[in-house]
């Protein structure tokens, strides 16, 4: 029956194949080139206009009470946003309504959407940003825009919260509530678009169409769709790889990589068609319990007018043609670009405490370009090398750093991962570093306990010595970036971000950013200024891969001797071949044909 059912929706598809490819790809298009990078832009300009340079848990409340009126204005964005997605769904919906009852126009498909914005209230807002937190483990299956894509959890928040039984409990039973609603009110957009009702009206509506069991078979169908989906594109990946293996064979280089460009180029255009197609049928089975749109079989043909055909021939030509190029740069190695390896709080796979010199000792031997360490001051104004505030879960003692001396500190011992080492001071770990040529990457740690004049102890004790070896400072603190850029120019000092939210501009040196959502425009804005990009925490192979695909210029890793055999590999394969599996398996995401 389910079989029967896709079959035919297939049909349909093939039937206006080329329309649901202009609608879909137009709202890419228009997402990637347009309004994602209107958003930024606006909010960068916005914050460079209140004199503003990044927005944290750190400054938000400075912002709402000193700078109001740039507050009131991401207020106004955000709530633009929230429209902004509301209408590329609704552009989505009506578009596959009209194409089916073929009388797809844009400006008949303008026009109602502007009908339902103009009906959104404040009201409406609120619940229907609560609605999108709840439907986004879903809209994968269906068409994740880029602009949804960007809401999502750091992933180190998420890796924070799996660290103790208390916090994992929580974190499942916030997914399984998120999951239980989404379920439940998956129908109130379709409802609000092409039903024409109000938000709280269509919740209602929805809520009574999924009771007792009643959502099951629909997401059923949504799941065997996305298993469908997974067979079709690992056998197509499959007999392009197998093609391009064979091919690699022959004598001769270039032809190779003729075949690997187009083979590359015909994944990327292939996978876009199957994301496509299995939107559109993930649109029908919402819409069947709806009988919004009548699902019966058509016999007749349908004609593509030219000014269609000649609309998505040049969206497809644009498309091939970037492809094309990107393609050339990846597999001729111009994007082999090989990052530093750092080590993350001076460890290697769990080879000893964090921060400590016997861990140190471990991993300068697998010759990292950096090691990373923390810094917090002590109640002595002393800097101990330690990353949490508190002493309770490497020790044991429920202290903050600054309520002990340092030669109270170094005298306790920390457990981690099976070892133990005694906890050490800064000039400690500097002297040891220096005797093992190791560089470090130092990140300051803050809190409102500091002393007033920290950085100036820091840079007045420490610069010189960091200078001569070349080491780099960063901190999540922006205040630190700032007052060492002013006490101290010559120092590399590196701003740490956990969340990509506008583009670079700032006094600092270069950034570390959170890998979830560190992209390539990030990259390519902040490499036009010239500064370099970290990604952290990156401890998986085929996510280090797709760093460097990237062009970031640095890993921070927990594992260096993984690190420096995903860059071995991703650089000195010469194999065309395993060349497009690795961008199969590590870079190619769902809807990016950048990527």
């Amino acid at each position: 029956m389910i079989l029967k059912e896709f079959a035919a929706y297939t049909r349909e598809f093939r039937r206006h194949w080329l329309e649901y490819l202009m609608l879909f790809l137009s709202l890419d298009l228009l997402n990637q080139f347009v309004i994602i990078p209107l958003f930024r832009y606006i909010t960068t300009f916005v914050l460079q206009a209140g004199a503003i340079p990044f927005v944290s848990y750190q400054n938000i409340i400075t912002i709402i009470t000193t700078h109001t009126v740039v507050f009131i204005i991401l207020i106004i964005e955000l709530l633009l946003l929230l429209v902004m997605i509301y209408a590329q769904f609704a552009y989505l919906l009506h578009g596959v309504r009209a194409i089916y009852s073929k009388n797809l126009t844009l400006k008949n498909s303008f026009k109602q959407i502007w009908q339902n914005i103009k009906k959104i209230r404040l009201g409406s807002l609120l619940l229907l940003a609560l609605y999108f937190l709840l439907v986004i483990p879903f809209a994968d299956i269906v068409f994740r825009t880029p602009l949804l894509a960007k809401i999502q959890i750091p992933e180190f928040i998420l890796d924070y919260m799996t660290r103790t039984p208390i916090l994992l409990t929580i974190l499942i039973v916030f997914y399984v509530v998120v999951l239980f609603f989404g379920v439940r009110l998956l129908f109130t957009l379709p409802l609000m678009v092409l039903g024409q009702k109000k938000t709280r009206t269509a919740m209602k509506k929805s809520w009574q169409l999924t009771k007792g069991m009643q959502w099951w078979p629909i997401i059923w169908r949504l799941f065997l769709l996305a298993v469908f989906v997974s067979v079709i594109l690992t056998v197509f990946y499959l007999a392009v790889y197998g093609m391009q293996l064979l091919w690699d064979l022959l004598p001769g280089k270039y032809p190779a990589l003729i075949l690997a460009i187009a083979n590359l180029s015909l994944i990327q255009i292939g996978s876009e068609l199957v994301f496509i197609w299995s939107g559109v049928i993930a649109l029908f089975i919402i819409f069947a319990p709806l009988k919004i749109v009548p699902m019966e079989e058509k016999t007749a043909k349908n004609h593509a007018s030219k000014k269609l055909i000649s609309f998505v021939s040049i969206i497809f030509g644009l498309i091939v043609i970037t492809s094309i190029v990107t393609n050339i740069m990846y597999l001729v190695g111009v994007n082999a670009h090989a990052p530093v390896v750092i080590s993350h709080r001076g460890v290697d796979n769990k080879n000893g405490v964090q921060n400590t010199l016997e861990a140190l000792r471990k991993t300068a031997k697998e010759k990292p370009d950096y090691v990373e360490i923390d810094l917090h001051e002590t109640k002595d104004k002393q800097f101990i090398v330690l990353h949490d505030e508190n002493l309770q879960k490497l020790t044991g003692i429920n202290k903050a750093p600054h309520e002990l001396t340092l030669a109270e500190i170094t005298k306790l011992t920390a457990k981690e991962d099976g070892h133990q080492a005694k906890l050490v001071s800064f000039d400690q770990y500097l002297k040891e570093a220096k005797k093992l040529h190791q560089k470090l990457l130092i990140e300051v740690k803050t809190t409102p306990n500091d002393s007033k004049k920290m950085l100036q102890q820091f840079n007045k004790k420490y610069a010189k010595t960091i200078l001569q070896n070349k080491y780099q400072v960063q901190s999540l603190d922006y205040r630190v970036v700032e007052s060492l850029h002013q006490i101290n120019p010559k120092l590399d000092v590196f701003y740490i971000q956990p969340y990509n939210f506008m583009y670079p501009h700032s006094v600092a040196d270069g950034y570390s950013m959170e890998y979830s959502t560190l992209n390539s425009d990030f990259i390519w804005q902040a490499h036009l200024q010239h500064h370099p990009v970290y990604a952290w925490t990156i401890n998986d192979e085929k996510l280090m891969k797709k760093m460097m695909y990237e062009q970031v210029d640095g890993l921070i890793t927990d594992r260096v001797k993984l690190a420096k055999k995903a860059i071995k590999e991703f650089q000195d394969d010469s194999s065309y071949a395993n060349r497009i599996l690795n961008y199969v398996t590590v870079v190619h995401m769902p809807n990016d044909l950048e990527a």
